[in-house]
Order: C-alpha cells, then sequence, then structure tokens
C-alpha cells in the first residue's frame, strides 16, 4: 500500500492574497516552501494528491476549462521545481446550488484517490487551511493538520517525515 500527502489547493500550495477564486493565471503565485516540502515528501515516497473545491464553477465565476488551465499551470511550475504532483480532484459544486458528494467536507474525492492509488489512510497526511479540508481526511482516517492560508508548510514536512512510522 502507498503512503500519500493530501493538499488543499488554494491557501496551501497557492497564495490566495486576499482573493477567493483563483482562475487566472496572473494570480497564480505558489506559496513560500511548497516546492521544496512537495519535493522531500516525494523523495521520502509520499504520493501527492490535491483534493479542492473549486465552487466559483458552479457560481458562474469561471469555467471547468479555467480551473483545468490553472491546474496546468501549476503542474507545471512545479514541475520546473522537479515536483511531480500524483494527481489533482476538485469539486465544481456548491452546496447552496446543488447537492453533491464530493464537496468537502465531505470525502468522496479522498475515497477515490485511496482506491485507485492504493493508498494507506493510516500513513497518510491531509494538510489544509480550513477544518474542513481535515475533515475530509479524517472521515477515511487520515490524520489532518490544519494550517493558516499561505503559511510555509516546511516544519509540517520535517514533522510528518521525521514521524513517519
Amino acid at each position: 500500500m502507498n503512503k500519500a500527502i493530501f493538499l488543499d489547493r488554494d491557501g496551501v500550495i497557492n497564495n490566495v492574497k486576499g482573493k477567493y477564486y483563483i482562475y487566472q493565471p496572473e494570480d497564480l503565485e505558489i506559496n513560500e516552501g511548497i516546492a521544496e516540502s512537495l519535493k522531500k515528501f516525494a523523495d521520502n515516497g509520499f504520493l501527492l494528491i490535491v483534493i479542492s473545491n473549486q465552487s466559483g464553477i458552479a457560481k458562474d465565476v469561471y469555467t471547468h476549462a479555467e480551473a483545468e488551465a490553472i491546474h496546468n499551470l501549476l503542474k507545471t511550475r512545479l514541475q520546473k521545481q522537479g515536483v511531480e504532483l500524483t494527481e489533482i480532484y476538485y469539486c465544481p459544486h456548491h452546496s447552496d446550488i446543488e447537492n453533491c458528494l464530493c464537496r468537502k467536507p465531505k470525502s468522496l474525492m479522498v475515497e477515490k484517490a485511496l482506491a485507485r492509488f492504493q493508498i494507506d489512510p493510516a500513513k497518510s497526511w491531509f494538510i489544509g487551511d480550513s477544518q474542513r479540508d481535515v475533515d475530509s481526511g479524517k472521515k477515511v482516517g487520515i490524520k489532518g493538520i490544519k494550517i493558516d492560508p499561505n503559511e510555509n508548510i516546511s516544519w509540517y514536512c520535517n514533522f510528518i517525515i521525521n514521524n513517519d512510522l
């Protein structure tokens, strides 16, 4: 079984800098310490899975194509720093508009990744900047770390690797 680091996107991987929705290329700024931490995780055998609510799609603020373009840009920027994301899952729904099974704090996106990549939840972690991120992983037995938005995750990276059983 594999182990993984699950990460929220906005506020964990990329800086939200006062914006709620990040869907334009000029707004994508990778947070300090992310590339180095993700590389360290990968070098220590962790898969890197992004789990993100993208409710701006349901609210017609942006489209699936714009969300996927940001994901591709994110992947490209991280690849240039030696980081390969295993997968990005995102929920395009919003609970005020429609009911879904995937929006965090629900765990469907996490469950899909667990099954697809044969991930052991007991050896995995979810890093998020909201309680719903942590709760999404907790529902399936994944340990969670809640950070402040845009916080450098280097310390948590070292903690996880040094305490990896």
